[in-house]
């Protein structure tokens, strides 16, 4: 089978925007969808074909070789490639062929398809890589395509602060992953997989002489310390605290692509590259801990945030942190095909939501305060009743996708051990707040009275049918996607990853049925709170003014940076530029003009147009060069 035509149409697709998109304008799409839904065809086959036992690994093309240093661009096909491709072509054809009513219009309708285009390439060469240098540079590519996109409506300021503020966050996750790449380099002389997982055991005990934080020296596990490394870029890229303040922010640019990027298939490179590189982590328990609880916190905080946002879409990004924290931990405690799972289940249904919160904002003439909503369940039916199936799914409602990958997840995580049962009890807390938000946000948007405002209330209606038919596509896929049997395909990857018998017991029962009444009474509670008893969430706010203003300002993370490291770079680069470029740059520069201008104000003097002034200058010049002749 062909592989290379599945990443390699979508780049056609932006090359030829790229190039001709001044000319192709409004049609833009008819280049980028069909080249993206024949990626899909192809990627549809190829996990067929997978899942036949086909399986392969080969170089596409070699950049580069010198000694033993070969950098080259090759792919990787087995059963975690071939549920990402499809992931990523199917979140991405449904985005296209959206972004066509959402866009329609827009200045900048050619360039936005390019861009998408671009990204679906670089993310789908990142999941076919069959080396650690083709993974990191498509990682930095979908994180410039990401950049890109957020900042879109460039003339937004917020938007170009939120792609700054994504660009350099992640910058700071991916400084640790280019030391772990060199760490993995000076370890094992080669990036390629099919080097590096064989051998992996054999660097099981070496140590690595490091710097502790205060001062001294550490010897340090060598795959430990890799494997951290590597995850600080996954930190950045899926959002983890503490590198998650760039992803709600992020919310600037257009729907489709907060769809796309931020929900579906970007945020979720670093829980795929945990995964590719279990063979690493599995012989690091340190690194596993420390992959586990991070995603745990992330879990925990992502949820406690998101139950308080007013931003239609911003409670679903927050969702999207809390979630990714659920994949996360579950890799840590080696539940690898659990959390991939929860990461294709998790695709549809968010995609859905944010496709549908893009819906209301258009119908609402880009509104997005969900206090300036409500009554909209009869105007925007398919938009709600969609939306009700994407909410249901993130709570985990039975026979959901979300309710099979969840409980799989949870199940997974409690017979990993003691930490696992620990962690699986925050889990469960958090499932419990997730029911609530995501059934705060539909009765607050969609039920009770209108509070939109009046000029635009008699013109609400839904969206053309390239934005609802990728809806009722994705409420379909947030159903059905449960019954695919992930775990089971993805399991013979890996060998010492959670699963199979761990689902069987009392233990595996009792914690799907609490699972489920954590989701049940979490809708029951925003029922109650926002359709029942509408001024308790008021009173509540009053009452524990502290806690709700610190969920509101998102743990103050952003306040704490801004004190922490912003303002003292941005004090540090002043002092900087006044004491250094300022007094002594330009100093040394304008003290040369000066001593310039000094030296010919002398000359001056000296040319006064006098003849005897003349004489007397050359006979002072004859004495001293008899002078110096003489004694000399």
């Amino acid at each position: 089978m062909t592989y290379e035509f599945i990443p390699l149409l979508p780049l056609a697709a932006f090359l030829i925007l790229g190039l001709f998109g001044h000319w192709i304008k409004d049609n833009a799409h008819l280049v980028a969808v069909p080249a993206v839904l024949v990626s899909w065809a192809l990627s549809l086959l190829v996990f067929f074909d997978v899942a036949d036992g086909h399986q392969t690994s080969f170089p596409l093309y070699t950049w580069l070789t010198s000694g033993t240093l070969d950098i080259h661009v090759g792919f990787s096909i087995d059963r975690l490639t071939a549920v990402m491709l499809l992931l990523i072509t199917t979140v991405s054809s449904l985005v296209h062929i959206y972004t066509i009513g959402y866009m329609r219009g827009d200045p900048g309708y050619a360039r936005f398809f390019s861009y998408i285009a671009l990204f679906t390439f670089s993310m789908l060469m990142l999941v076919m890589a069959d080396n650690l240098l083709q993974l990191f540079v498509f990682w930095e590519a979908v994180g410039l395509c990401s950049y890109l996109l957020i900042g879109h409506w460039y003339e937004k300021p917020a938007a170009c602060a939120a792609a700054t503020k994504a660009f350099i966050v992640n910058r700071v996750g991916d400084f640790g992953f280019i030391l772990g790449l060199l760490l993995v380099w000076y370890s094992f002389g080669s990036l390629d997989y099919q080097e590096i997982f064989p051998r992996a055991h054999e660097s099981a005990g070496d140590l690595i002489n490091v710097l502790g934080p205060f001062g001294g020296t550490w010897d340090v596990s060598v795959l430990t310390l890799i494997c951290i490394l590597l995850f600080t870029g996954a930190i950045g890229k899926s959002a983890q605290v503490p590198l998650h303040v760039w992803l709600p922010d992020a919310m600037e640019g257009p729907t489709p692509i907060s769809a796309l990027i931020h929900a579906a298939t970007m945020v979720t490179a670093g829980v795929f590259m945990v995964a590719r590189l279990a063979p690493l982590y599995n012989l690091s328990p340190t690194a596993m801990t420390v992959v586990a609880i991070t995603g745990a916190i992330t879990m925990v905080v992502g949820a406690t945030i998101a139950l308080t946002q007013t931003d239609i879409k911003r409670v679903v990004a927050y969702s999207t942190v809390s979630q990714l924290g659920y994949m996360v931990m579950a890799c840590g405690l080696g539940a690898y095909a659990s959390g991939m799972y929860h990461l294709l289940t998790h695709g549809a249904f968010k995609a859905l939501l944010f496709l549908g919160c893009g819906s209301v904002i258009i119908a609402l003439h880009h509104e997005q305060d969900m206090r300036r909503m409500g009554g909209l369940k009869n105007k925007l039916p398919v938009t709600y009743w969609t939306f009700v199936v994407g909410s249901l799914a993130l709570a985990g409602f039975p026979l959901t996708s979300g309710f099979f990958s969840k409980d799989d997840l949870l199940i997974s995580a409690w017979s990993s051990g003691s930490l696992g049962q620990i962690l699986t009890v925050l889990g469960l807390v958090t499932a419990l707040m997730t029911a609530f938000y995501s059934f705060r946000l539909v009765f607050v948007t969609f039920w009770g009275p209108s509070h939109v405002d009046p000029h635009h209330a008699d013109h609400i209606h839904e969206p053309s049918k390239a934005m609802t038919i990728p809806l009722i596509v994705l409420a379909v896929l947030s159903i059905a996607t449960g019954y695919l049997g992930i775990p089971e395909f993805l399991g013979p990857m890996f060998e010492t990853g959670v699963g199979g018998a761990a689902h069987e017991g009392g233990a595996a029962i009792g914690i799907m049925a609490v699972a489920t009444a954590m989701g049940l009474l979490g809708i029951a509670g925003a029922y109650y709170a926002y359709v029942v008893n509408p001024a308790l969430p008021d009173r509540f706010a009053r009452q524990w003014q502290s806690l709700y203003r610190a969920s509101l300002n998102k743990w103050y993370v952003d306040e704490a940076y801004d004190r922490t490291i912003v303002r003292p770079t941005f004090f540090a680069a002043t002092e900087l530029w006044k004491r250094v470029d300022v007094n002594v740059v330009d100093g040394a520069v304008n003290g040369v003009a000066r001593a310039i201008a000094w030296a010919g104000w002398l000359l001056r003097l000296m040319q006064s147009g006098q003849v005897q002034h003349y004489a007397l200058g050359m006979a002072l010049g004859v004495v001293v060069l008899v002078t110096m002749y003489l004694f000399l």
